[in-house]
């Protein structure tokens, strides 16, 4: 089996077109994800959240809601107590 110069060439192309494709197809899907990020990054700006303050905010209700349960826990144990005196 003799391999001729054409072939060769056939596949020396062939792999440089992958390799450019490979190398292009990688930086676009970078300045898309790149953009993306801008994008969302300038919607949280708008919006005025950040993660920091949203965890601020859920640890702030968390406390509040622990507040509320031991308001209601103690209400019920003063009426307990008030109905064992009757």
């Amino acid at each position: 089996m003799e391999i001729q110069p054409v072939e060769i060439l056939k596949w020396i192309g062939i792999v440089l077109a992958a390799g450019f494709v490979g190398y292009f197809g990688r930086y676009l899907a970078m300045v898309i994800i790149d953009r993306l990020r801008k994008r969302d990054h300038q919607a949280d700006a708008v919006q005025g959240t950040t993660t920091k303050d949203h965890r601020q905010q859920t640890s702030l209700n968390l406390e509040i809601y622990h507040k509320i349960e031991k308001k209601k826990e103690k209400a019920a144990a003063k009426r307990a107590k008030k109905a064992g005196k009757l």
